[in-house]
């Protein structure tokens, strides 16, 4: 029996172990590419400065700001910190971000996901909450099918 394995894919996840030299904690620029590196946002080797200026702009208002930002507010951030972007480009990178589970869009607005518990603008506690949603069901579902395989 054949399987069309793409149907079986519901969502690919990417979480890279990197080193956490000096290097990479200089500046923050340098910051926010390791953390895409890590979360599968961009991959070794590519620029994608759309990407990493889309990411930032979100990371600095929830974390920093503490609150959630709309288009405006995150092209002005752009512009100031990273150059500028377009509004269509800058729109793709947010969707794509969303459909990562890495962001949340509500009412024009955008924020990092919701943690499952504990305050929204802990980092700490987006971190457990992102592995959690992300992660879990996945790990879950090896072991299912291990246990599976072994009763076979």
């Amino acid at each position: 029996m054949q399987i069309n394995e793409s149907n079986l894919i519901e969502r690919e996840i990417c979480i890279r172990n990197l080193s956490l030299t000096g290097e990479v904690m200089e500046t923050r620029r340098a910051s926010v590419r390791w953390l895409a590196l890590a979360l599968g946002i961009i991959n070794p080797g590519e620029s994608r400065l759309g990407a990493l200026a889309v990411f930032d702009s979100v990371l600095y208002f929830h974390f920093n700001n503490k609150s959630r930002s709309n288009v405006k507010q995150l092209s002005d951030y752009i512009a100031e910190k990273w150059g500028g972007i377009n509004e269509k480009t800058l729109r793709y990178h947010l969707l794509q971000l969303k459909k990562m589970g890495i962001i949340s869009h509500s009412k024009g607005e955008y924020s990092m996901t919701e943690p499952i518990s504990g305050d929204r603008y802990d980092e700490r506690a987006w971190v457990e909450s992102y592995f959690e949603r992300e992660v879990n069901p996945v790990k879950d579902k090896v072991s299912e099918m291990l246990k599976k395989i072994k009763q076979r």
